[in-house]
């Protein structure tokens, strides 16, 4: 290790590949600085509406119809409310060239953590088949890898944060180490076996969940507490997040440092030594730029916002970026389709209601293109994520008689949506603007990706099929809904900087490592050469384990 540098290693991001990341390095005995954009946000003394009930928070937890329909787009098209406001960017302050090239959501978060404070939490291992899945239908962009190689750090990473689910023996949705899983309702025990005997070959499942059902006193959490809150903040650290689990972690060591407010525009590269050198970053408080030195660097910032750091960095006046001599830096970007909704009413069980508020639901796994035998117009699957639920009556007349009505409960009702596997497609990508930039002088990012023609068969089959399921199981007033499919609105981005074996058609190998500079290390959504159709950030964080552990190792024996 260079003496001369007060860090052994830099990790760019905070989230929950930048978390673990810092975790594992600073365990590791590496000197570690963490960059991120967002401002600090403490576990628990930052979480402002923390179990607030909704009068105590600004406009009833609602964002204001004004500032909705002003140029504030996260209100418009992501997941904001007034509690959790500060969690997520400023798009009026760090806005992306929206209004050119194709339509797409960057829904980007804006705190120290980023997307583990604010994500759904549902927790995934991949099939050995979605490793699989590119080469066998001859799709561009073979993984590297495979389940075998990821698998010990599934169970790494699932033991230390904790993952609730039930055990199903699923070939194609592989089991975890789980906690106890978060139980059905009556409403949702009756579905499962009414469907599964309907439609032999179909589960319905207990979700799986990051929201841990046993304490964890060494981690100094507390079990899910049902209150079904998450987005605001868990005091309890019953839902991984990196303030309440990785960044302790990390802290504890002595060995991290920790740097808010720091908007990284460029990797610092030596050309003749094939290394990234250091990291250049603006305070954004002060405008202040510095580069700070390490021997080692892990990008961990998003898959998007990835992609624009090593996209910018380039020679004076060049286009080229230094990590881009595949040309496909920027390309093959993907994120899960998913605007299709189910509902119907289940009858019966009226005089049952449920106790305290679930973090998840139900889970109807992937059912197409199990074995690769089916002919159903489209390649890949889809899942359904789900919850059966009883709202209060509404009002009803008025007066003492309105009141007393509204004690009440409607029917059992049960709503589903389905998330799909987008296929990786070259011209799917994503760019500098040649013109703009933003308040730090870096160039805005431009969107040039849709979903396909597979990507909507797909969607059409899961709309159909979720209605066969629903009134086959004895669902009364079946509806369903498509709404427009925009990449971005699942914010499960991935690709931009993919893995592969091929230097000349990919950005990483298969250790996370950057072709160009073997000392950088991507471990984030950019990485992704495809995207199974279940949630990526189980994903993430083992390949971030897996990828630390291989960076030390290298280091040691350089």
């Amino acid at each position: 290790m260079a003496s001369t540098n007060r860090f052994d290693a830099i990790v760019i991001g905070s989230g929950v590949s930048g978390g673990f990341a810092a975790k594992e390095l600073t365990e590791k005995g590496l000197r570690v600085l963490m960059l991120d954009r967002g401002a600090m946000v403490e576990h628990g003394e930052g979480y402002t509406y923390d179990g607030k009930p909704a009068y105590e928070v600004p406009a009833r937890n609602i964002m204001p119809k004004a500032l909705v329909e002003s140029d504030y787009f996260i209100a418009r098209h992501g997941y904001v409310a007034p509690s959790n406001q500060k969690f997520y960017n400023d798009d009026r302050l760090n806005p992306y060239a929206y209004d050119e090239g194709e339509k797409f959501y960057w829904i980007r978060p804006g705190a120290v953590g980023g997307k583990s404070l604010i994500w759904g939490r549902w927790s995934f291992r991949w099939a050995p088949a979605d490793f699989e899945a590119n080469k066998r239908d001859g799709i561009d962009g073979e993984w590297p890898i495979g389940y075998d190689d990821v698998a010990p750090w599934y169970k790494y990473v699932e033991n230390y944060i904790g993952v609730s689910g039930s055990r199903e023996n699923l070939p194609y949705l592989p089991d975890s180490e789980f906690m106890p899983p978060v139980p059905m309702n009556v409403a949702e025990q009756w579905l499962k076996g009414r469907l599964e005997s309907k439609f032999p070959g179909r589960k319905l499942i207990h979700t799986r969940l990051s929201n841990i059902t046993e304490d964890k006193p060494d981690q100094n959490r507390t079990k899910c507490q049902f209150r079904n809150q998450c987005g605001n903040g868990c005091s309890f650290g019953a839902y991984f997040s990196t303030q309440a689990v990785t960044l302790p972690a990390a802290r504890a060591t002595g060995r991290l440092t920790l740097q808010s407010d720091a908007v990284v525009t460029n990797l610092e590269y030596d050309t003749a030594r094939k290394r990234v050198t250091g990291v250049r970053y603006v305070d954004s408080k002060t405008g202040q730029a510095q580069v700070v030195n390490a021997d080692l660097v892990f990008l961990c910032a998003s898959a998007m916002a990835s992609t624009q750091i090593m996209m910018n960095s380039r020679p004076a006046g060049s286009g080229q970026s230094y990590f881009d001599r595949s040309g496909t830096l920027g390309r093959y970007v993907m994120d899960h389709i998913f605007r299709v909704g189910v509902e119907g009413d289940i009858p019966g069980m009226t005089d049952l209601i449920e106790y305290g508020r679930r973090p998840g639901g139900v889970y109807i796994p992937k059912f197409r293109n199990i074995d690769g035998a089916e002919n159903v117009g489209f390649k890949r699957g889809y899942g359904y994520q789900g919850s059966a639920f009883r709202n209060p009556a509404a009002p009803v007349g008025f007066g003492a008689s309105m009141k007393q009505g509204m004690r009440g409960y409607a029917p059992w009702r049960f709503s589903m949506g389905a998330f799909g596997e987008c296929l990786p497609y070259k011209d799917n990508r994503v760019s500098l603007h040649a013109n703009k930039v933003d308040r730090f002088g870096v160039p805005l990012m431009r969107f040039d990706v849709t979903f396909r023609e597979n990507e909507l068969r797909m969607m059409a089959d899961a709309r159909t099929q979720g209605e066969a399921m629903l009134r086959g199981a004895g669902l009364t007033n079946v509806t369903s809904s498509e709404g427009e499919h925009v990449p971005g609105d699942a914010i499960h981005e991935m690709g931009g900087a993919r893995m592969g074996r091929d230097p000349g058609a990919s950005v990483l190998n298969g250790w996370n490592q950057a072709h160009e500079a073997s000392n950088l290390y991507v471990t984030d959504g950019a990485q992704m050469a495809s995207a199974s159709c279940v949630n990526p950030s189980l994903t993430f964080m083992a390949l971030t384990a897996r990828a630390a552990d291989h960076a030390v190792r290298q280091m040691k024996h350089a």
